[in-house]
């Protein structure tokens, strides 16, 4: 068992170490021994858990799922704060988790060598699509609104703002732009009785967060 854990970290660390080079280099410029420098750790060990750059740099990018938060989870007002809450604890997340960065990086980067990476946006997409026709069904969103239409826009316009927070502030400003994209947006988007009621303050994405971390510490083993 200690032998396992032991892996485990080792894995993690090269994940990690990996995705800090990826966010700062990119997926052309890294290169393994700048990785292995960061990691600490051996090209064996390295190699281990990762066949190729490529390998490592997939991993990196399929790490955005598994930290992706399940937001249903928490209690809310409405399904329309479940959707601003998408994206201020990923803006959370973002600032906070340096394999999210480095995912979000390969993600968006155009280069022909980096790992297919389509079905990050495709799944973020669907995630919003869902949230949006649930509101509607609830009578939350206004009527002339297609919810593919907005969640296409709502994943667009976050690339941008992200591109755009890292490279005028290393993101430093990124959690008020992600504010200001939900303050112009959601009035088109949801009926003024939810509208009003959205919590879209500084730090909401951080208490969101906390909030469902408290509550699955305080599941019963086995639930999730």
């Amino acid at each position: 068992m200690a032998k396992q854990d032991r892996a485990i970290r080792t894995r993690r660390t090269i994940l990690e170490a990996a995705a800090v080079v990826f966010d700062e280099r990119g997926y052309d410029a890294a290169t393994i021994n700048e990785i292995l420098a960061r990691a600490e750790v051996t090209k064996g060990a390295l190699y281990f858990h990762f066949a190729s750059k490529e390998e490592l740099a997939h991993a990196v990018v399929q790490s955005q799922v598994s930290t992706t938060p399940l937001c249903a989870e928490l209690p809310r007002s409405s399904k329309m704060q479940e959707l601003v809450d998408i994206g201020l604890i990923f803006t959370h997340r973002l600032l906070t988790d340096p394999v999210l960065r480095g995912s979000v990086r390969l993600s968006i980067e155009h280069s022909a060598a980096a790992p297919h990476r389509a079905g990050q946006f495709s799944d973020w997409t669907a995630l919003h699509t869902r949230t949006l026709m649930e509101g509607k069904e609830r009578g939350e969103v206004l009527p002339h609104v297609m919810p593919s239409e907005v969640a296409e826009l709502i994943v667009a316009a976050y690339g941008g703002i992200n591109a755009l927070s890292q490279t005028v502030s290393g993101r430093r400003d990124l959690e008020r732009r992600a504010i200001c994209l939900y303050e112009h947006l959601m009035p088109g988007v949801a009926v003024p009785a939810v509208l009003a009621r959205l919590d879209i303050a500084p730090g909401r994405g951080a208490r969101a967060l906390a909030e469902l971390e408290r509550q699955r510490a305080a599941a019963p083993a086995g639930v999730t």
